[in-house]
Formats: structure tokens, C-alpha cells, sequence
């Protein structure tokens, strides 16, 4: 049930906007060829930033992204979009800590951070 509220707060305050604006950026990436690899990463994190509660970031052990091509690409995000995307969460998640009632917000803030800087090889899985 507290997961439940955590959700519907996070969803109601800013979680529409930012799960919104991952989902565009995955369309967009989808329509580009040379974004193609990265659309996948971008609508996993849009569904975890419309509803993070409950959900956990882990690495993928096996597959093509998981290899060194996966590690190119997570060079090419950082330097493209990731830096600058993990900043911004992360200042978010500096004025979510400053109060307690924000402390679980700036906590998946900052895993949304840390996804932000290397989406490729990692996944969205629920956590019970």
C-alpha cells in the first residue's frame, strides 16, 4: 500500500512529465537510425519513471548489450545525453533531500541518474 502512495505522489508530482518526456525521446530515437539502439533503453527508463516505487535497476548479464559494443554505446549516451541528464536528476534529488517527506523521492531520483549515464545492458525489474 505505501508503494501505492509513493507512486501516485511521485506520478502526480512531476513523475506524468518526466515518464512523458522519456517516451518522446524513445520515439524519437526509434525514428532515427542511429538512435535505434537506444529507444529500448529509453522507454525502459519511461516506465520506470512513471512509476519507480516497487522497481529496481539491475546490470543484464547476457546479451549483445551487456558485451563491449553495449559499453560503446553507454560511451556515446554519456557524452551525447547522459551528463547532462544525470545532472539534472541529480539536482533534483539535492532539493528533494532537504526534506523528509522528499527523501524516497530524491532516492529514485538518483537511480534514475544512475541509469541516465549507462542505459544499455541494464533492466527495470520489479522488486517484491
Amino acid at each position: 500500500m505505501i508503494r501505492f502512495i509513493l507512486n501516485v505522489l511521485w506520478f502526480l508530482w512531476g513523475g506524468v512529465f518526466l515518464g512523458l518526456g522519456w517516451l518522446l525521446a524513445g520515439v524519437i530515437l526509434a525514428i532515427t537510425i542511429v538512435g535505434l539502439p537506444y529507444a529500448g533503453a529509453a522507454f525502459r527508463i519511461a516506465g520506470f519513471s512513471f512509476w519507480p516505487f516497487g522497481k529496481e535497476i539491475v546490470r543484464r548479464e547476457t546479451g549483445v548489450a551487456s558485451g563491449p559494443l553495449g559499453a560503446v554505446l553507454n560511451v556515446i549516451w554519456f557524452i551525447l545525453a547522459g551528463w547532462w541528464l544525470a545532472l539534472g536528476h541529480l539536482l533534483v534529488a539535492v532539493s528533494e533531500a532537504i526534506t523528509i517527506i522528499g527523501i524516497p523521492f530524491a532516492i529514485k531520483d538518483l537511480q534514475l541518474a544512475q541509469i541516465a549515464l549507462a542505459p544499455i545492458g541494464r533492466d527495470v525489474v520489479r522488486r517484491d
